[in-house]
């Protein structure tokens, strides 16, 4: 296979050595003017024939090295923007300009992506997204356009406005295909943007005007909520094959390019042996290329103004990072400015917004992210959506089915080992920004469930959605302590805790016992911590190493102290202003209340367990004067503390400052979520990539161990 002198020519039905003529011409050296007759005999093969993986392999080299003589990957990439034009614009698209299109836009997702991830410049030259002097001049482009925007709009446009049918959905599926492949670029840079990265076709993007950006975020939006499922109608596209192999591109797909969701098995991935729809990679593939685009930033450039005189003791990358400026994202604007198309505040408050909006039934939103939140591209879709849109947030707050979310997201929680660290990081923030709001706070204790079937530790019948959510998050903090041992992830379950327990009411039993038993747990990992720390001092050798591992023992006890006073002071706030609504929670604190003892006179711990020892001599005292004969049984104290909460006044009791923990993105949060999004496709798609060709993510290493944000009190 390799060049041949002529566009090849036959009469009546087409032998099966066409296909490989015109493939061979295609990746040859001869250059074929973008008006000739090949391209569409090209774009009108039927895709039914194989070849052995090492020819496909060579025709993906030839074309790299001939494309420089023929720019055959521009003229293609114009094809395919003139074939969906067609779509477009015929009545109703014919099958043919369907079949034309999907063709164009495979052909040229195979070899733009060889060519990407083979690529020896950091600039991507070896695209050459040009067309040759001749062709230059003959208005082949709108004055002045270069080929990457060309076609940026012209497939952004086609999906932002082409309703998803049985006719079109394949077609739309190999666009996002193609979107993939074309911002892969991303891939080859590094984890923190500069001025210098290249990415010609998601920076052609960024730059589509208001109301195609808006159109392609709500279709993209649209196809994660309807899910599109829809059956396979065999004469639609002459592109397959009817038996069980795959055809000459599919093979270049899966042999040269280990391509996504090729044509072929996104056929079987329809449709059941039955003919029923089983799955919809559309949607799926929707969310990636949509996290994609909201979450690129492009960095324009360093600004030099506050450079300091003298650089030598700054850390280049720091100062690089801390000193960028970035272009704003407008597709992520496009997310945060939608609206419910049910109701329009901006309508009501007579605050009209510039340029168009999004606008989608967050309804139904709201019900597809509840059943789909074992994904973890859904949960960063959440994340993205409760952090930036504050109608979303509103929406989901005011809900009275909170379930429908934080059932999913707690079940995902207990199963921690078997999820990536980064998912739990975005679930545990998830949490931390709805637990900022008050009325979510009492709303989820008044939510009651019949049982919880995927908790295996002990049957939970009738307990409230606030107690399993304490529940759930003194099990993340021990699993945590046992296996991860993350700082970070303590810390935002404390936060959470400490935002619900002002408003506790009613919490179980279960829940109760838990959170007593949370402090028994970190204040013996405390004490063993201060009993080491005090031997090392005693044993050094060396003054430099003992000074060192001190020091790290230091630190961590210190943590340590930070975490026990979180857990006092979120006791501390359900007895003072919760209490007489929480007898078993009175109850955990005198069934265990040996365990403050240790701490009552430490200088850090004492002053938050006078309130404990208040609450503690009131009901001790109550217990003695209701002398039995035989001992007392669970029943007993409870039904005496229960009675006597409703005597409480909180008499002696010393008001603190309620704990109130916001979540805080920072200020350069593409180090974390560019390389994150990146990871999802790559583990969670069919899409691969050259691993010798990734600068994006350490590829032996999780993506970051922490994501991008802070607690802040």
């Amino acid at each position: 296979m390799g060049a041949v002198p002529s566009t090849p020519r036959w009469s009546g039905e087409r032998p099966p050595e066409a296909e490989e003529h015109l493939i061979g011409a295609f990746v040859g050296e001869k250059s074929y003017p973008i008006s000739s007759e090949f391209w569409k005999k090209l774009l009108e093969l039927p895709l039914d024939r194989q070849w052995p993986q090492h020819r496909v392999a060579e025709a993906c080299q030839i074309f790299a090295q001939n494309n420089y003589q023929t720019r055959h990957l521009a003229k293609i990439l114009v094809h395919m923007v003139w074939c969906l034009q067609e779509c477009m614009t015929t009545a109703s698209g014919s099958s043919l300009s369907y079949m034309k299109a999907v063709n164009a836009t495979y052909i040229s997702s195979v070899f733009l992506k060889f060519i990407i991830e083979n690529a020896t410049t950091d600039t991507f030259e070896e695209l050459y997204l040009s067309l040759d002097d001749a062709e230059a001049g003959q208005n082949i482009l709108p004055l002045g356009e270069r080929i990457e925007s060309y076609v940026m709009q012209g497939v952004l446009n086609f999906i932002g406005t082409s309703d998803v049918n049985a006719h079109s959905c394949l077609l739309h599926h190999e666009l996002l295909n193609f979107m993939m492949v074309a911002m892969s670029t991303q891939l080859c840079s590094g984890p923190t943007p500069a001025p210098k990265d290249v990415h010609p076709f998601i920076d052609a993007a960024m730059l589509q005007e208001g109301t195609v950006v808006t159109s392609v975020v709500r279709r993209l939006l649209l196809n994660f909520i309807t899910r599109p499922r829809i059956p396979f109608r065999g004469t639609a596209y002459p592109v397959y094959s009817d038996g069980n192999e795959p055809g000459v591109l599919q093979r270049v797909g899966s042999a040269a390019a280990n391509f996504v969701l090729l044509p072929y098995y996104t056929f079987n991935y329809l449709v059941s042996s039955s003919g029923e729809v089983s799955r919809s990679p559309l949607a799926d593939i929707s969310l990636l290329v949509l996290l994609i685009l909201i979450h690129y930033r492009k960095c324009v450039k360093v600004d030099m103004s506050t450079a300091n005189n003298n650089l030598e003791d700054v850390d280049s990358r720091t100062y690089l990072k801390e000193n960028s400026v970035f272009y704003d994202n407008p597709y992520c604007k496009a997310l945060e400015n939608a609206r419910d198309i049910e109701f329009d505040r901006v309508d009501i408050e007579g605050n009209a917004q510039n340029g168009p909006l999004v606008r989608l039934p967050f309804a139904s939103l709201f019900d597809t992210l509840g059943l789909c939140l074992a994904e973890e591209s859904s949960v960063l879709l959440l994340y993205s959506l409760l952090h930036g849109n504050s109608d979303f947030l509103e929406y989901v707050l005011v809900r009275t089915d909170l379930d429908t979310l934080l059932m999913p997201i707690l079940e995902t929680l207990y199963n921690a080992s078997r999820r990536t660290s980064n998912q739990i990081y975005m679930l545990l923030i998830i949490l931390l920004i709805l637990s900022q709001d008050s009325s979510f706070n009492a709303s989820i204790h008044k939510l009651i469930l019949l049982n919880v079937p995927w908790y295996k530790e002990r049957l939970l019948h009738h307990t409230s959605l606030g107690s399993l959510m304490v529940v759930i998050l003194i099990r993340t903090v021990k699993y945590n302590l046992s296996k991860l041992r993350d700082v970070y992830l303590h810390t935002n379950c404390l936060a959470i805790l400490a935002n619900m327990a002002p408003h506790v009411h009613r919490l179980s039993a279960y829940a109760s016992q838990r959170l007593v038993s949370l402090f028994d747990m970190l204040s013996r990992k405390y004490t063993k911590l201060a009993e080491l720390k005090n031997d090392k001092i005693h044993k050094i050798t060396s003054e430099q190493d003992g000074d060192s591992t001190t020091e790290d023992m230091s630190t961590e006890l210190h943590i340590y102290t930070d975490f026990l006073r979180i857990v006092l002071e979120i006791l501390n706030a359900i007895i003072t202003y919760a209490l007489p609504r929480n007898p078993e929670v009175v109850y955990a604190i005198m069934h265990r209340q040996e365990v403050f003892l240790p701490f009552k006179s430490h200088p850090r711990f004492n002053e938050l367990l006078e309130n404990i020892y208040t609450v503690l001599d009131f009901f001790n005292s109550r217990m003695d004067m209701q002398r039995t004969n035989g001992g007392w049984s669970v029943d007993d104290v409870l039904q005496v503390i229960i009675m006597n909460c409703r005597s409480w006044r909180g008499e002696g009791m010393k008001m603190f400052t309620q704990l109130r923990f916001t979540y805080e993105q920072e200020s350069h949060p593409e180090e974390f979520f560019i390389p994150y999004v990146w990871r999802l496709v790559l583990s969670h798609s069919s899409f691969s990539f050259n691993p010798d060709a990734i600068n994006l993510l350490h590829m032996d290493l999780p993506v970051s161990d922490t994501p991008s944000g802070e607690v802040a009190v």
